[in-house]
């Protein structure tokens, strides 16, 4: 590392050099214009939306809030490095909770986030726990279903 902008971080358990961040990079900026990973969504760039929804330290944090300087430490993990999402991806395409796809990466991290904290989620639950997350495009009917199948399929793969 060559000067006081370059740092580590552990992204997708893949510790990787930062290197030329500019000193108040938001970890949102990091991820996607120095490593690539472009499924975190900049839209309101103020944590309003949820577009930019990552895990830190397993915390589900909006990643255009985050210093990615002060991420150094933990462990990031974006929607390119969830792999216990798998079957809540394919729940979102199942029950059509997928229209322009912008805020989808947000929203599979939000419900794999909660989905892990609960197993028997009521519809008003799962609002809640979305509630950060923006969609202008399905009316969240679709989504809140899909999470709703997934709980009930994890309960029935449990038993």
């Amino acid at each position: 590392m060559n000067d006081d902008r370059d740092f580590m971080l552990t992204v997708n358990g893949t510790t990787v050099e930062i290197r030329g961040a500019a000193p108040g990079a938001s970890l949102l900026s990091v991820l996607r214009e120095h490593l690539g990973l472009t499924g975190a969504k900049g839209a309101c760039e103020e944590g309003e939306c949820g577009s930019c929804s990552v895990l830190v330290d397993d915390s589900l944090v909006c990643s255009c809030l985050v210093l990615a300087a002060s991420a150094v430490h933990a462990h990031v993990t974006t929607i390119e490095g969830l792999t216990q999402s798998r079957d809540v991806q394919a729940a979102f395409v199942e029950c059509g909770a997928v229209q322009c796809g912008f805020c989808t990466p947000g929203l599979i991290v939000a419900a794999t986030d909660f989905l892990a904290q609960t197993s028997d989620p009521d519809p008003d639950d799962i609002r809640e726990a979305l509630a950060g997350n923006l969609c202008r495009c399905t009316g969240y009917g679709r989504i809140i279903e899909a999470v709703v199948s997934v709980a009930r399929e994890r309960r029935g793969a449990a038993t």
